[in-house]
Parts: C-alpha cells; structure tokens; sequence
C-alpha cells in the first residue's frame, strides 16, 4: 500500500483514540462536510463481523446474526450476501492484522452525488467499510456490480486511515492507499488522492481532537437520505425559475431553495407516514404564516390540498395562479381558527403563533398533527423570556417548543434541516400519547399549562438531544392544577385575549428609514467625539510619498458614545430595532463596531477580497465601486487613508460612477 499523507496530532485532553472513531464517522454519514461534490451518504447497514479460519486455513469474514445492524432483516440479509461475495477478495492488509476471532465492524453505505451543472448527477456508489478496533484502522472498499449483478472489489479505489499512537500525547493520523499507481478518479465520489491527503486527512486530524458535542441531532436524522437528495435535486430542478422572477426584496436564492428543501422533507415525510399507516390519499395541510407563499405553492403543486395563511399579501401571491390558495388573515388562536379537516399544521418560522401550532393542532382534530421550525423566540403571550443560563437561547425556546408539544400529547420528534439558515432544527408531532378517549383530559390540561405560563415561570426541562417525554411528567402534573373553575371551558372563546398579532403593515425599525440628514448628523458627532478623544492614536500614512500621520481616534464603548447624544437623538434611536449600535454598523464605511466598542474605521488594513469569493459577490462589489462619495475624504481632518485609486468610494464628484440596481443584476452573469 502507498502512503497518501500523514498528519501529527497532539492530544492534550485525553479525546483519542475515540475522536478518531468520532471523526471517521463523520466521514462515514456526512461525507459531504468535506466532499462538497456529494450530497450525502445513506448507510444501508452495518452489524459486527469476526475474522476467523476457514477449513483450508484462509482467513474469512462472517456475518453474525444480529450482530448491530440497524437497518432490520433486509439489511442485515444485504450485509452478509456481500461478505460472502467479497470476503475471498479482501486486501491482504485487512486480513494480516487480524486474529482469529477478532471482531470488527462492518458498514455498508451509498454515497449521493449532487446534481451536476449540466446533465443528471453521476450514479450512487457503494462502498463496505471495516472498522479495525483493536489495530485503529478504518478500510474503505469500493464496490462494483459485475455482469451476473454481483459486488465485486474496486481495488484500485481501496483506502485505508489508521491512527497510530507514538508516545505521550503524540499520534498521527493517515492515509494509506492500496494501490496509488492504479487509482482512478472521477473528481466526484472518487477524488483524485491528492485531494485525501491535503483536503480530507487535515479535517480527520482536527475534528478527532476537537471535543464538540452537539446539542442537535443529526441532520435528516428522521428520513431517508438517498430518498432526500433524489427529491431535492428534481425539485430545485424544476422551481429554479423562481429565483429569475423573484419580486420580493429578499435574497431569492436563499427564500427559493431554503422552501424547496423544507418542501422536499416534507414530502418524503408525508411519503413515508402513508406508507405506515397505509393511506392512499395524499395529506392536506394549512401553513399557518405562510410569508411569501412558495412553500404552499411547491406542495399544492406536487399533489396535496391545502393553504396558506399570513397576516400581510406578498406581491409574489399574484404569480402563483389560482391553484396555490392564499388567504390574508390575522390567526387569533381560539375556537373560531382551528383546522378540523385538516391532516397537517405547519408553522415555517410562525413567530408569534410557533407555540400556539401544537395547541392549534392538538384542538382541531385528533388525527391532525404538525411541523415547526421555530425561528423567533415567541411565548404564547410576547416575547419568550430565559429560564435558564446553561443552555444556549436557542436550544432552551426549542425546549419549550417540544414541551408544549408534549404537554398537548404528541409524541415530539426533533430533526436538523438541510437549509441556509442557523435557525434549522424542526419539531414534529404527528403521534399521539393517548387514546381519543382521553381528549378532553388533555384539552384541559393543555389550559391550565398556558395559564400557568401567564401567571408563573415554567423552567424548561433539562436534557441534552430530543426532548424526553419522562422529563416532562412533572410540568404535565404542574398543568393539572391552579386554574380556577371558570376558565377551565375554551368554547366559543379566544384562548389568550391578551394575544398580539403581527401588525398588518410591516414597519421598517433597522434605522434604514430615518431621514438622511438625522443619520448623518449621528455618524458626524459620533465621529467627532472618536477623533478628539485623548490619547489619540496616530498612524503613518505613506501613500504617494507623503510622509503625515493620519488620526485612527480612540475607541468607545457603546455606552460611552450614548452618553455624549442628547436625549432627543437618543430617544428617536431607541424606537429601532437595535438603536445606536445598529446605526452604525449600517454605517460601515465610517465605522467598526467589535465587542460592543466603536472604532474609526481604517481601509488600509481591510483584506482584499479573497479569489474564492463568490463570482456573484465580486460582480457586486465591482458594480458598487466609486457610486458612493468617501466620507473620510469629505470629513476627516486628514483625509481619506487611501489614494484614490485604491479607495472604493469616490474622492470628489467627479470620480462618481452612476449607481445601477444592484439587486436587479443579482443573479446575471458577469
């Protein structure tokens, strides 16, 4: 075997060897965090195998029944078919180390290419994995189908990691191939070894030291992978021309595919729950907080009935046709707003009404079950408030989320979308805990927890992933007591009257609106105050020959700035969502604003854009160049920092470039 690279690692917590297993099982399930030309991995099966001898004295591979595999009967039936095709054919240094009676692990996984510029995505490629415990080696043997459609050894594409312990806290990790003379790449599910060893070994090395425990579970940990990537690309596929005729002012690429892959999930959802409980008819649904519509569009459009519902009209409404039903409507939770014909609620950052979608949910019909991805941190009643320091902001509201799950009697499953957004770990209830003769039992219940939440704190159940129904047996005993008699009964009436709706016109409050010279009064005073703050700091200034020194100012923290404005000033700017700090951060010419203290801004040490930057965001930055006048040229007292020619911003009206529609030409080629 040739060695492909070596990587030294030092392990000064005690996290080897088994980070190096953490780390390989990365590789394993999500081969696309480092191989971005793949889309994932599906792992078929995998269950423990022993070395033994067989009776002409050759080393053989085994299946053991029952022996892990987590894939059921089939899998474990697929697993032991393939070690009787490939066991005669296994590399001598997978069978020299072992003993007899070793036990090692075995995992059948197919890798999922992603969708290629042009033309179909190359095929899914198999491969069996070994892991060797005891000698600290993962073989990775790719698999072809022969002629009589059995698996035989690609082994010009066999590759080998191992660690190895040297001394103290010195390991390495490397990569070894089994022959790198012969090695074939297609640049996809194959990369070139170069790639293995100064692309993929670095990563091993780093994540087996890295002690990170996630507080999500892994991403489309509830459905078929390989059923995704094929749904995902066909979808985006087909709606791409959205992103051409986007009207909205977000970014239509990431509302476009970000609702393409929530639709994807769930369909293969939906999919797979008719396949268990035998349903011919595909499921209806009401997406409460609908936004722009497209996610309704997308699912109207492959096959199931339903609607969407917001309190504002979108202009992108008119361009769906009447097939994809909108409705502009203020959602009150109460009797008058439940869903009793339909099979799913789904709440696609609701706000406002993400806590309310399981109650909604749990009161229209026994069989109605739904889908949040909670973005906004909303109670039932305003914003959520923390309960608790030792979980992120994040993982607590989720917490709640899955709590009022619960307490409504869903059975609560937690999984990770695969999204451009931070915000994307979704709830879901579509099992109930109890019997339809228990309904009025939990509707009860279900009152007093969100008069419990009005009137007391409720300290979120501590756990680690998922959310624990046992863990939640307390705040359901909790929600059986302290409400009074005659607010035991919702019919006929809003469930929170003190409930607050999103306004109807949606009020523009990030300082974008305030008038021109207000703003540029602000950033002059503030400006001002930097500069003739004592000690100052002064830095050469050596363009053009000219030796001077140009003033950097001192920095202040955002308090201190606040308390050189008046009041008045100061008042207009808390009206805004995020204030002074805000205000200046749009103002990002002038300043910087780092750790909650403002900085001068200084353009001699910006990075210059780096070559792998998006073609799209250099054609943007070369569309924006010398269309806006420099502030530092007009104000500072020393001038710009920069010459001319090196400064993006116009020294004077005469270097004013005309300003195009930026947005227009987002999505053109350069």
């Amino acid at each position: 075997m040739g060695p492909v690279g070596t990587a030294a690692v030092r392990d000064g917590g005690a996290a080897l060897p088994g980070g190096f297993w953490a780390a390989v099982r990365v590789w394993l399930e999500k081969p696309q965090v480092a191989n971005r030309r793949l889309c994932g991995a599906a792992i078929e099966a995998e269950g423990t195998v022993l070395l033994g001898e067989s009776e002409e004295g050759s080393p053989r591979l085994t299946a053991v029944p029952g022996g892990g595999t987590d894939e059921g009967p089939e899998g474990a039936a697929e697993l032991s078919r393939l070690w009787r095709e490939v066991s005669g054919h296994l590399p001598p240094s997978l069978t020299a180390r072992g003993r007899p009676g070793s036990e090692l692990r075995a995992v059948l996984r197919t890798l999922l290419p992603r969708a290629r510029p042009a033309g179909p995505p190359a095929p899914p490629t198999k491969e069996l994995v070994v892991q060797d415990v005891y000698n600290g080696t993962v073989t990775f043997l790719p698999l072809e189908e022969n002629k009589e459609g059995k698996y035989q050894i690609k082994k010009c594409n066999t590759y080998e990691i191992q660690l190895t312990h040297i001394k103290d806290e010195e390991w390495s990790v490397s990569i070894v191939a089994l022959s790198s003379e012969d090695w074939f790449s297609d640049g996809i599910t194959y990369p070139k070894l170069a790639w293995l060893g100064n692309e993929l070994l670095p990563k091993l090395a780093k994540w087996s030291v890295e002690q990170k425990h996630s507080e999500f579970r892994s991403t489309l940990s509830l459905i078929s992978v390989a059923k995704y990537c094929k749904v995902y690309q066909d979808l985006k596929e087909k709606y791409k021309e959205m992103v051409k005729v986007w009207p909205e002012v977000t970014d239509p690429e990431k509302f476009v595919y970000e609702d393409v892959a929530i639709a994807t999930y769930l369909l293969i959802l939906w999919e797979e729950e008719r396949k268990e409980k035998g349903l011919a008819k595909k499921q209806s649904f009401v997406d409460l907080g609908c936004g722009n519509g497209l996610l309704v569009h997308i699912l109207s459009s492959e096959g199931h009935s339903g609607r969407g519902i917001d309190v504002r009209r979108r202009k992108i409404w008119d361009m769906y046709g009447p097939e994809t039903h909108l409705e502009e409507l203020s959602i009150m939770p109460g009797d008058s707003h439940l869903f009793p014909d339909t099979d799913w609620l789904i709440g696609n950052h609701s706000d406002e009404l993400t806590p309310w979608i399981p109650v909604i949910a749990a009161r229209s019909s026994y069989l109605c079950s739904y889908f949040v991805l909670p973005c906004c941190f909303f109670d039932f009643h305003g914003k959520y408030s923390r309960k608790q320091s030792k979980k992120t902001q994040y993982r607590e509201y989720l917490d709640f989320v899955a709590e009022v799950g619960s307490v409504c009697g869903f059975h609560v499953e937690e999984d990770c979308l695969r999204i451009p957004s931070t915000k994307r770990v979704c709830l879901i209830g579509k099992n109930r805990t109890y019997p339809p003769t228990e309904c009025a039992l939990i509707d009860n219940q279900i009152t007093r927890y969100i008069h419990n939440r009005q009137t007391c704190p409720v300290v979120a159940c501590d756990r680690g992933v998922g959310f624990n129904h046992k863990d939640c047996s307390d705040v359901c005993k909790e929600a059986g007591s302290g409400l009074p008699e005659n607010e035991m009964e919702t019919s006929g009436r809003i469930w929170m009257p003190g409930f607050q709706p999103r306004e109807k016109v949606e009020q523009i409050r990030n300082c974008a609106a305030l008038p021109r010279d207000f703003v540029d009064d602000v950033v002059l005073n503030v400006a001002n105050l930097l500069l003739n703050t004592v000690p100052q700091k002064s830095c050469s200034n050596t363009h053009g020959g000219n030796m001077n020194t140009w003033n950097q100012g001192e920095s202040l923290s955002l308090r201190e700035v606040a308390e050189h404005l008046n009041k008045e000033t100061l008042k207009r700017l808390k009206s805004e969502y995020g204030g002074l700090q805000t205000l200046l951060k749009n103002n990002h010419q002038v300043f910087e604003v780092l750790n909650g203290r403002v900085h001068i801004r200084d353009w001699r040490k910006e990075k210059p854009s780096r070559k792998t930057k998006p073609e799209v965001k250099r054609c943007l930055s070369a569309e924006a160049y010398k269309t806006r006048l420099c502030w530092f040229f007009i104000h500072h007292p020393n001038g710009c920092a920069l010459p001319s020619e090196s400064c993006p911003y116009a020294h004077g009206t005469e270097e004013l470039r005309q300003s195009k529609t930026i947005k227009k030409k987002k999505h053109t080629q350069c």
